[in-house]
């Protein structure tokens, strides 16, 4: 958990392959989000309560909403956040679906909604205050894959470099995997540590994404 004076953030991980799931609390209100529900609701237990109102889904691979279904057994009030390209698998559900750069309210939190396709259409990142949840789009050291139904690779640089690289450099990402040395890297630091995002041009990033693809 890392608190700060308006929110904190527990993540928990498991599920699928290391998947995260993140809960973040409105320290002034007590609203909650739960970012992912790649792991199931006794994960967070003790932390979890009935002011869950939204739960926020950074993209509909199978892994991301493993558990929404349990979610929405234990609480069915919590509203579904996720890009209008996802919101057919979710029709039993009470949706929200979110155009890029809207934002979005927990308790007296502002979250900005990111549409960053690439490694899925309906790919989004969430920006509160210098913290971006990234999904399966940036992880620490490389980008999302491009390998799945789906993707598409200059999509994907564009999402990165036109959109999350030119945020502030120290915007900390919580990525929704843990495949990297630590869980969580400013942009600054992941820059320097991944080849993948010191491309200089769109050809050069495909050029290092095989390259990756051929070596991993």
């Amino acid at each position: 958990m890392n608190p700060t004076q308006h929110f904190s953030i527990r993540s928990a991980k498991g599920g699928y392959d290391h998947n995260f799931s993140y809960l973040v609390t409105c320290l002034e209100t007590g609203e909650q989000c739960l970012i992912d529900p790649a792991l199931p609701p006794e994960t967070f237990d003790k932390y979890i309560s009935s002011a869950l109102t939204k739960i926020i889904i950074t993209h509909t691979h199978g892994d991301h909403i493993a558990y929404l279904n349990a979610y929405q057994d234990m609480n069915p009030q919590p509203k579904i956040i996720c890009h209008p390209l996802g919101k057919d698998k979710f029709q039993s559900f009470k949706i929200h679906p979110v155009q890029n750069e809207e934002k979005v309210t927990i308790g007296n939190l502002a979250f900005k909604i990111l549409h960053t396709p690439g490694h899925y259409p309906d790919s989004i990142c969430i920006l509160l205050e210098n913290i971006l949840f990234t999904g399966d789009t940036l992880f620490v050291g490389r980008t999302g894959r491009v390998v799945s139904s789906g993707s598409n690779i200059q999509d994907l640089y564009h999402s990165v470099y036109d959109t999350i690289l030119n945020l502030p450099q120290e915007t900390i990402i919580y990525p929704g995997h843990d495949y990297g040395d630590k869980s969580t890297i400013s942009l600054d630091e992941n820059i320097k540590i991944s080849p993948l995002l010191q491309a200089i041009d769109e050809n050069d990033f495909i050029s290092k994404m095989n390259t990756y693809e051929q070596n991993r």
